[in-house]
C-alpha cells in the first residue's frame, strides 16, 4: 500500500515538472438535452481535453438531478428556469497552460448550464459511506428489581366449574 502511494507521489512530482496536473470538471447540462444527445454533449468536453492533450483518469456519467435553486438560461430569445439538470464529472491530466481555455469553451456552450474546473489528486475522492457512530450514554441512578410477590398456596382457593359459569353468566347480563 505504500509502494503505491509513494509511486503516485512520484508520477505526480514527474507530471507536475512537465506542466501538467490534475483537474477535475463537474459539469451541468440542460434538461432540454434529450438522453441521447447526453453523450454528445459529454464527447464533445471530452474531445476538447484530448485536443488539448489531456489523458483521462475518472468519469462520472451525467445523471438527472434536482437542483438546490432554479438556474435561469436564455433558449431562443425566452427565459427557461431550470430546476433539473444533468450532472456528470470528469478528472483528468492536462497542461496547465490550457486550463484557463478550456474554461473558456466550457461556458460558450450553450448546453452546459454551469462548470466547475479545479485542481485535484489523481487517487479517488469519492466520500465513503461511514456507519454511525454510537455515543456512549451514561446513568447517573440505578434501577433497582423488586422481586414479584409470590401467590401462596393458601391463598389460592381452588374454583369449581359450576362457580366459573356462574360468574360469566353474571358478567355477561348485566
Amino acid at each position: 500500500m505504500v509502494d503505491v502511494e509513494a509511486e503516485t507521489v512520484k508520477e505526480e512530482a514527474a507530471a507536475e515538472k512537465n506542466g501538467a496536473r490534475i483537474y477535475e470538471i463537474g459539469y451541468l447540462i440542460t434538461p432540454s438535452v434529450m438522453e441521447d444527445g447526453l453523450e454528445k454533449a459529454v464527447s464533445s468536453i471530452r474531445a476538447e481535453i484530448e485536443k488539448k492533450g489531456g489523458n483521462f483518469i475518472a468519469e462520472g456519467a451525467p445523471s438527472l438531478t434536482k437542483l438546490t435553486y432554479s438556474i435561469t438560461t436564455r433558449e431562443d430569445g425566452k427565459k427557461v428556469e431550470n430546476d433539473r439538470a444533468y450532472f456528470g464529472w470528469l478528472k483528468f491530466e492536462i497542461q496547465s497552460s490550457t486550463v484557463d481555455t478550456l474554461e473558456k469553451l466550457l461556458k460558450q456552450d450553450a448546453k452546459i448550464l454551469r462548470s466547475i474546473i479545479f485542481q485535484t489528486v489523481r487517487e479517488d475522492t469519492r466520500a465513503k459511506m461511514k456507519a454511525p457512530t454510537l455515543r456512549e450514554v451514561r446513568r447517573t441512578d440505578t434501577i433497582k428489581s423488586t422481586p414479584r410477590r409470590a401467590i401462596e398456596a393458601a391463598d389460592q382457593v381452588p374454583v369449581s366449574e359450576e362457580d366459573l359459569e356462574k360468574a360469566l353468566k353474571d358478567i355477561t347480563t348485566e
